[in-house]
C-alpha cells in the first residue's frame, strides 16, 4: 500500500472530515478571541479615572441620586457579575446609551461606520491598485533609479505623520488650488437630497442616479481617502518588493528563463502567482489598519466616522460609546483575519 493509499484510508476513517476540524478549530480561535476582547474592553472601563457615574448625574448631584445610579449601573455587584451582565449585553448588540445623545451607541456607531468604511475602502483600493504594480517593477529593476525612486516613495509615505499631510493637502489642493472639496463628506446644499441605504454617499448616490451630490461626494472624498492609499501604498508596496525579490532569485525563476519564457510570462504568471497568497494577509491587515487608523484622518478633514466618534466620545468621559467603538474595531480586525485566512484556503492549494 503506498503512502497516498495510506493517507486515504485515514481520512475516511477520520470521524469528522477535515474541513469539520478546520471550522471548529477557526470557530473556537474566534470565541476565545472574543472573549479576550471584551474581557480587555470592560478591564479598561473600569481601571480609566473616569467616573460613569458623575459623568451620568453630574457633580453637583445628591449622594442619593449617586447611589440610586450606582446600583442602576450594576456597579455594586461583583466584577465578575458585572463581566457577565457586559457580556450578554455586547452578544444581543446592546452596548449601552451614549451620554452625549442619550441614543443606544449601537445606533451611533451604525450610523457612523459607513463613513469609515466608505474612506478606507477607497483608501485601501488606491494602495492596492498603485502599490503592486509600484513593488514588481522596483523588485524587478532592483538597484535601478527606478528603485531607488520607489523606496523613496514607499519610505516617506510609511513615516511621514498623516497628520501633517493632511493640513499641508488641505492647505494646497483646497485651500490654494480649489481642486478638491474642503472637510465634511458634503457641501451644505447637497445634504440629505439622497435617501440613506447603505450609509456611504457615493453608494448612496450612484443608487439614486443622482450623479451632481456624487460628484460633489467624491471631491471630498478624494483627498483623505489618497492621503490614506499613500499611506497603505507605502505599506503594500515595500511588502510587495520583498516577496518579488525572494522569488525572483529562485532556482524555478532561472529555470523558466532558460525555457525561453518572455520576461512577463516569468514576473506575472510564475513570481508574482506565488506572493499572491502573501499579498492576501498585508491587504487585509493593510485595510484592518485604515478601518482602524483613520482617527486622525477624519479629525482633520471633519470626517464623521468611527474614529472620530471614539475620539469625541472619549474626550467627553462616554465610556459606553468608547467601549462600543473598541469591541466593533476589534470585530472588525478579527472577521478580516478568518477573510483572509480563507481566501489563503483558496488560493494556496497546499493548505487543502
Amino acid at each position: 500500500m503506498t503512502a497516498t493509499d495510506t493517507q486515504q484510508e485515514r481520512r475516511r476513517r477520520a470521524p469528522f472530515p477535515r474541513w469539520v476540524k478546520t471550522a471548529l478549530l477557526t470557530l473556537g480561535s474566534v470565541a476565545v478571541t472574543m472573549l479576550g476582547l471584551l474581557f480587555v474592553t470592560f478591564i479598561i472601563g473600569r481601571v480609566m479615572p473616569i467616573d460613569p457615574v458623575l459623568a451620568i448625574v453630574g457633580e453637583r448631584a445628591s449622594q442619593a441620586t449617586y447611589d440610586a445610579v450606582y446600583q442602576q449601573l450594576g456597579l455594586d455587584k461583583p466584577l465578575i457579575v458585572q463581566f457577565l451582565y457586559y457580556f450578554w449585553d455586547v452578544v444581543r448588540g446592546d452596548f449601552g446609551m451614549s451620554l452625549l445623545n442619550a441614543r443606544p451607541v449601537s445606533e451611533d456607531i451604525a450610523r457612523v461606520f459607513p463613513a469609515t468604511l466608505e474612506l478606507a475602502t477607497l483608501g485601501v483600493f488606491i494602495g492596492i491598485v498603485l502599490g503592486v504594480p509600484l513593488g514588481v517593477v522596483s523588485a524587478v529593476n532592483r538597484g535601478s533609479w527606478i528603485d531607488q525612486i520607489a523606496r523613496v516613495v514607499a519610505l516617506v509615505g510609511y513615516s511621514m505623520p498623516i497628520f501633517w499631510l493632511g493640513l499641508i493637502g488641505l492647505l494646497v489642493f483646497y485651500g490654494i488650488l480649489g481642486w478638491v472639496g474642503g472637510p465634511g463628506r458634503l457641501d451644505i446644499f447637497y445634504q440629505d437630497i439622497v435617501p440613506t441605504r447603505t450609509g456611504m454617499i457615493l453608494v448612496d448616490s450612484a443608487i439614486a442616479g443622482d450623479w451632481s451630490v456624487f460628484r460633489n461626494a467624491f471631491s471630498h472624498i478624494v483627498l483623505p481617502a489618497s492621503l490614506l492609499g499613500y499611506y497603505s501604498l507605502a505599506y503594500i508596496s515595500r511588502m510587495t518588493r520583498s516577496f518579488m525579490l525572494e522569488q525572483l532569485s529562485a532556482e524555478y525563476i532561472t529555470t523558466a528563463r532558460v525555457k525561453g519564457l518572455s520576461e512577463r510570462a516569468v514576473i506575472w504568471r510564475h513570481a508574482f502567482k506565488n506572493i499572491r497568497v502573501q499579498l492576501i494577509t498585508v491587504i487585509a491587515l493593510s485595510y484592518a489598519n485604515l478601518l482602524e487608523g483613520s482617527v486622525l484622518t477624519e479629525i482633520i478633514f471633519s470626517w464623521p466616522g468611527i474614529g472620530s466618534y471614539i475620539t469625541t466620545a472619549l474626550l467627553s468621559a462616554d465610556m459606553n460609546a468608547v467601549l462600543g467603538g473598541t469591541v466593533v474595531v476589534g470585530l472588525i480586525f478579527i472577521c478580516l483575519n478568518i477573510l483572509s485566512d480563507l481566501l489563503y484556503r483558496v488560493f494556496d492549494p497546499r493548505s487543502k
